[in-house]
């Protein structure tokens, strides 16, 4: 009899499930303007584009190529199930959609899975730390304005040294030449940065002869080793509850040891000492900008809040960090000529540890990391979900397939839109046939075209713009100029293997991997040598 019950409920939930889906298709049919959008047909009601789209080996542009060059900057295209989701590379569109967070926000889905790595309030309640007043309560802190990255800038070149003697002495062949795994190197020193910088942590990723940290050991299971094509298993999700746990219980720790700090630095400074001894992490500042008498209690951001932000710094100054660097030496690497004139511009600077200000000042450097982010934009796309009916303007307006003309997009509640961000580092409308490029000197003059990018560094989309850009691009910055700066001063760099080997990876922060050994994850294989006095 039980058995029997729980099969009329299974039933009765598949049907209304399944009529809640031919309403939908049927409504959406009848009255979204985007039902005549023009877009690549919907091979398959179940899995929509996406199955062509899984097919491929690694992460190239030749289907948004493909579907841009036949049908336009905006158009649509079906995800799993057959829901609709709009592309466009219309920066007119993407200025309206990144501006206007209070309709164009982080999908429910998208939040879960965040909630779920960041781990949830006290009072089981879902953290939200990209609803707009934390956003802004983030944004404005001194932990991430120019004066806390200018003193930092000692630490990344510090640790960039650390790096480059580590590659010094690795075994050489008669040519003077050593193979090495360029981003596993990177992102042992990115580690060792934002462990310092981030939250007064010391990882000690660059010294081999000690194992990961147990904070190091809880990131790992939570951001490295996760398969996100992986079925969710009994065991895999025990495995990563512990581990949000853990980090969780550290997490808090440097929370209240950043607490201590701050309260123990205003006592001191009521007592007429100094501030030599002020810690300067990041999670230090955010906590002495959070506890200031002109911050109202209301805008107070909570502990949990605070905490949460240990794994967006692990994320956001390592990852990207790395991954945009060893991006920038395999470009190096395929053009010796802009390889040459880096190391020349740099070596005559005449000091190992110039400020942020000497790096930034430094022309040619800044083409190449411009040039850099716009081609490998590391995080190569985002989304957004409207909460509410809107009507999106365009710049360039499109024929639907009844031959009417739309200068505009009508979009429903719901109505997911893929936000393509290394599509529109490279359109060629804007920066010219040689887009796919890589030429540093194309920013020697600006196309008019880009500025109306709605970025909020360099005419670039990489680091976003409006209320959600990327809190932490001076960090990055700062901290990938510093890198190039130590290395091609020291090394000469070579690809190991083939150009046509190196692919990018489907994942959100595109990496470099090997096409015909894609089991091996992320890597780039070079060939270094010391520069010759």
């Amino acid at each position: 009899m039980l058995l029997r019950l729980l099969a009329s409920a299974a039933v009765a939930v598949l049907g209304a499930q399944l009529v809640r889906m031919v309403y939908r298709i049927l409504h959406w049919r009848l009255y979204s303007q985007l039902s005549h959008m023009p877009g690549p047909p919907n091979p398959s009601w179940m899995f929509g584009n996406f199955g062509r789209i899984t097919r491929l080996p690694a992460l190239q542009f030749p289907l948004t190529q493909e579907w841009q060059a036949k049908y336009g900057p905006t158009f649509k295209y079906h995800t799993l199930w057959s829901n609709v989701q709009l592309y466009t590379i219309d920066v007119v569109a993407l200025q309206h959609i990144v501006n206007r967070d209070e309709i164009y926000q982080k999908s429910p889905v998208t939040r879960t899975t965040l909630n779920r790595v960041l781990g949830r309030a006290k009072d089981h309640g879902k953290l939200d730390i990209e609803s707009p007043p934390t956003r802004s309560n983030l944004s404005q802190s001194p932990a991430f304005g120019p004066s806390q990255i200018r003193g930092l800038t000692q630490l990344f070149i510090d640790k960039s040294i650390e790096l480059s003697q580590m590659w010094a002495a690795q075994d050489t062949d008669e040519c003077g030449w050593a193979r090495i795994e360029v981003l596993e190197g990177l992102k042992r020193m990115t580690l060792d940065v934002i462990g310092l910088a981030g939250f007064n942590y010391a990882f000690h990723a660059l010294d081999t002869a000690k194992g990961p940290t147990e904070l190091d050991g809880a990131f790992q299971t939570l951001f490295r080793r996760a398969n996100a094509n992986a079925t969710p298993n009994p065991p895999r999700l025990r495995r990563a509850a512990a581990a949000r746990r853990k980090m969780e219980r550290i997490s808090m720790q440097l929370l209240h040891d950043a607490k201590d700090a701050v309260a123990a630095s205003a006592g001191e400074k009521d007592g007429g000492n100094g501030d030599e001894d002020e810690r300067r992490d990041l999670l230090s500042l955010l906590v002495k900008s959070n506890m200031s008498d002109a911050v109202p209690e209301s805008q107070r951001l909570s502990d949990d809040v605070v905490v949460a932000q240990v794994p967006t710094f692990f994320v956001a100054g390592h990852e990207t960090t790395s991954t945009a660097t060893t991006w920038a030496l395999y470009a190096l690497a395929r053009h010796p000529q802009a390889q040459s004139a880096l190391r020349a511009e740099l070596l005559a600077m005449g000091t190992d540890s110039p400020t942020l200000d000497a790096l930034n000042a430094l022309p040619y450097l800044d083409k190449v990391v411009r040039e850099v982010m716009r081609l490998h934009a590391p995080a190569w796309f985002t989304g957004r979900m409207a909460m509410r009916d809107d009507v999106i303007p365009l710049g360039t307006p499109y024929t639907d397939t009844r031959g009417v003309q739309h200068h505009s997009i009508s979009v429903a509640k719901g109505q997911m839109i893929w936000i393509p961000v290394a599509a529109v580092n490279r359109d060629a409308r804007i920066w010219g046939a040689d887009a796919a490029e890589f030429r540093p000197e194309r920013w020697d003059r600006v196309p008019d075209a880009a500025n109306a990018i709605p970025g909020v560094w360099a005419h670039l989309f990489t680091f976003l713009g409006g209320p959600h850009n990327c809190i932490g691009w001076r960090f990055s910055l700062a901290e990938m100029k510093s890198l190039l700066y130590t290395l091609v001063r020291t090394f000469e760099f070579e690809l190991a293997v083939a150009p046509e080997e190196i692919v990018a990876t489907r994942t959100a922060v595109q990496r470099p991997m090997l096409a015909r050994k894609p089991d091996l994850g992320p890597r780039l294989p070079m060939r270094v040598r010391l520069v010759q006095p």
